[in-house]
């Protein structure tokens, strides 16, 4: 069965077209677009009207893409700024108003449990305990797991738009701003309680935008190349060096930085 899949996060919208085979998932077409659908939300509390037509624009731009690969079955999901918005509703509306497209909302746990199952598809089955780590623009997704099960996880309220929003406002960032962010999110880390979880992961598994740009730039990847940066082991020293590097630079030496999109 040929399956298309669009996702309507907090900052991209994405877009998956496969063929499904007997559980083998074999890739035709992927997007991926920057369109901050949450911005604003953390302090509004609102989806802005320019965000729900920017992504409504996107979404069209899909659709007829998922149209010319003939696709049979088409799944719509959205996640933290349509689950937090007061107006989520009215932007699902929207949706199926402009293309009958019935788009669902995930909830933080559902979230977590695909994130957990996405990261691990495709490797050698093993019951050693990883940890899965999904930064998103407005939540992150921390989950603890042996094989196929989901041992623990935590939604947190934590994302790349919510916290700049919340506490980064110069170019390049204050220390102090970089340091009331570090210790916003420890603190909401520790309120969820998988620290303390009985099992101790032996690997971890970083998904979405925040790490595969660290593995883009940590290679020097000009252009970016997917079958590079997937599997690509990140050293907490790396990761270190590049936060302050990235920090330290204005926006106008930062978007020429090799590897960051």
């Amino acid at each position: 069965m040929r399956v298309g899949v669009i996702d309507m996060g907090t900052n991209s919208t994405r877009m998956l077209v496969a063929e499904i085979d007997d559980g083998s998932v074999d890739e035709l077409e992927w997007r991926s677009t920057v369109t901050r659908l949450g911005r604003g939300v953390d302090t509004s509390g609102r989806l802005a009207n320019e965000a729900i037509d920017e992504v409504c624009g996107m979404v069209g731009d899909y659709l007829s893409i998922c149209r010319e690969h003939g696709v049979e079955r088409l799944v719509a999901i959205a996640t933290s700024a349509v689950r937090d918005a007061e107006n989520g509703s009215v932007f699902v509306a929207e949706l199926r108003e402009r293309f009958e497209l019935q788009a669902r909302v995930l909830g933080g746990d559902e979230e977590a449990r695909l994130t957990y199952l996405g990261a691990l598809a495709g490797r050698e089955p093993s019951d050693d305990p990883v940890l899965v780590i999904d930064i998103g623009g407005g939540s992150t997704e921390l989950v603890i797991g042996r094989g196929a099960v989901v041992e623990a996880h935590a939604s947190l309220q934590a994302g790349v738009i919510r916290h700049t929003e919340r506490h980064l406002s110069t170019d390049p960032a204050r220390q102090r701003d970089l340091e009331d962010l570090a210790i916003d999110v420890r603190k909401l880390i520790g309120e969820t309680g998988v620290e303390d979880s009985h099992i101790r992961p032996v690997r971890a598994f970083a998904v979405a935008g925040a790490p595969t740009a660290l593995a883009a730039i940590d290679q020097e990847l000009d252009p970016y190349r997917r079958e590079r940066v997937h599997g690509y082991q990140l050293s907490l020293e790396s990761i270190q060096r590049m936060c302050s590097s990235l920090a330290s630079k204005p926006l106008a030496e930062r978007v020429a930085v090799t590897g960051l999109n």
